[in-house]
């Protein structure tokens, strides 16, 4: 799955010379937490409500006088983009930048492992070097409960379909033991027999089992291959 399968394609903007005041009323018209900032149709930047948390219209600007006389001793290079943050009139003045943006084909992978490793929530979608999306971690839910919706619409299958399944795709996992191990299937529920290394191995393959359709349930009575007092 690609970036443009889950991305949002109708993209709200603003410009860097828009007020901060509009783009509050905009984020709050259109239920959007950020907007890319496009000047020229070129992404310039982008504004997040993390932006418009510390402004001195509704008294959440950073109050330095508050602080420790030793905590404002080393906030007093912070004071004047402190001041900046809660005060700008224009958007140029608090966007973030530069903007991580994203490739319309980026498999979605590779996007789910950059939001975690830059701490980001949204990235707008570039193809050409034109803006032509925006993807969020909501649109990772979107993409999830649009998924159900089709698992739920697909047919049960036979217990000699579930256990061939299964097993493909246990006998892929290093922490499975093939040998070790036995699986059956009667009436949608699978058993499982033998030994474990771990109880972590026990809720491995369960969940394998929940994701292949027509399972029912899943009894697991494989035993420690080590006992819990050791080897005798």
């Amino acid at each position: 799955m690609q970036v443009k399968e889950i991305m949002t394609r109708t993209v709200i903007s603003a410009g860097s010379n828009t007020s901060v005041l509009d783009v509050a009323a905009l984020l709050v018209d259109n239920r959007i937490s950020a907007v890319p900032v496009i000047d020229g149709g070129t992404l310039v930047g982008i504004v997040s409500e993390a932006d418009l948390l510390h402004r001195y219209e509704i008294g959440t600007a950073r109050d330095a006088a508050a602080r420790p006389w030793w905590q404002r001793f080393f906030a007093g290079e912070e004071a004047p983009w402190n001041y900046v943050e809660s005060h700008a009139v224009k958007v140029r003045d608090i966007m973030t930048t530069p903007v991580v943006s994203v490739a319309d084909d980026m498999p979605v992978g590779e996007l789910a492992a950059l939001f975690e490793s830059r701490g980001i929530k949204r990235a707008p979608v570039v193809n050409a070097g034109a803006v032509v999306g925006i993807v969020s971690r909501f649109d990772f839910v979107r993409a999830l409960a649009a998924r159900a919706k089709v698992t739920r619409r697909e047919h049960s299958t036979s217990d000699e379909s579930i256990r061939i399944a299964l097993l493909a795709e246990l006998e892929s996992q290093p922490w499975w033991r093939t040998r070790r191990s036995d699986v059956s299937v009667a009436d949608g529920i699978v058993h499982i027999t033998g030994l474990l290394d771990s109880a972590e191995e026990r809720v491995a393959a369960r969940v394998a089992a929940e994701n292949i359709p027509g399972v029912r349930g899943v009894e697991d009575s494989r035993m420690p291959a080590v006992p819990a007092g050791g080897y005798m």
